[in-house]
């Protein structure tokens, strides 16, 4: 006869809180994981006092949102908490981000007033800066990748080998040299928009199609920055990249 999960006395959600957070500097390299570890050890820290789930397990109700791949730094990561008491959501920003090691740092939090937060992530802006390359060396790369009309890549994932179009799904592309000063050795950078499909396609990803069509081999590792992930505008390529989505969380504040 199968077991059947104990009826636990829990007390109820009363309040969901979405958080928005960077990841940065070091700490880029966190994994989704590791993160996920340290956001708990915080919320436990700071008495948080969070709604847990019934069964033989019970877990804190977190749910997290497209988290970008490790390696890159982002300064739009999401993830939604369920707590059992009405928050002020400015404090709890604020203890949770004291909680946190610096470069895991929480940028806002508002309170859940709308549903579907993972349906409004449409499509991420991403900046990938390629130290030694100038504009002039990447923009014809560029060119050959968007006049393409499919580029396949392949890529391990946990059930083997994909094969995958990296073209359609990216709705923008552009190459220009870095902003302010010019530094000593030329950094050309990518503003890059990709919806959100699946399998992902990731900045890696069009790194590897850029290599394929144009054999773009940069000469140090890239350093890939999400700036932002959220509705889709439309006709979001005649926008400056940063344009290109708007702000999931403009709901819950309205």
């Amino acid at each position: 006869m199968a077991r059947q999960a104990p009826v636990r006395d829990v007390a109820p959600t009363v309040q969901r809180l979405r958080l928005r957070y960077a990841k940065r500097g070091r700490l880029r390299f966190t994994s989704t994981r590791d993160f996920q570890r340290a956001f708990e050890r915080a919320l436990r820290r700071t008495g948080v006092p969070m709604a847990y789930s019934q069964g033989f397990n019970p877990h804190p109700r977190i749910s997290y949102a497209n988290a970008a791949p490790t390696g890159t730094a982002s300064e739009a990561e999401y993830v939604e908490i369920a707590v059992t008491a009405v928050l002020d959501p400015d404090a709890v920003r604020e203890v949770l981000d004291a909680s946190l090691p610096p470069g895991l740092d929480v940028l806002e939090v508002v309170e859940v007033r709308t549903p579907d937060l993972a349906e409004r992530l449409q499509a991420s802006v991403w900046r990938i800066e390629l130290a030694g390359l100038a504009e002039a060396d990447v923009e014809p790369c560029v060119a050959a990748f968007l006049a393409a009309p499919r580029v396949e890549v392949q890529r391990m994932a946990k059930s083997g080998m994909r094969t995958f179009d990296t073209r359609e799904p990216v709705v923008s592309l552009v190459a220009r040299d870095s902003d302010g000063e010019a530094p000593p050795d030329p950094c050309a950078i990518l503003d890059l928009v990709v919806r959100h499909v699946t399998p992902s396609v990731r900045p890696d990803d069009v790194l590897s199609a850029l290599r394929q069509v144009a054999d773009l081999v940069p000469p140090v590792p890239p350093r890939v920055t999400r700036l932002a992930q959220g509705p889709l505008v439309a006709d979001a390529s005649a926008r400056p990249a940063i344009d290109a989505v708007t702000d999931p969380l403009a709901a819950d504040r309205a």
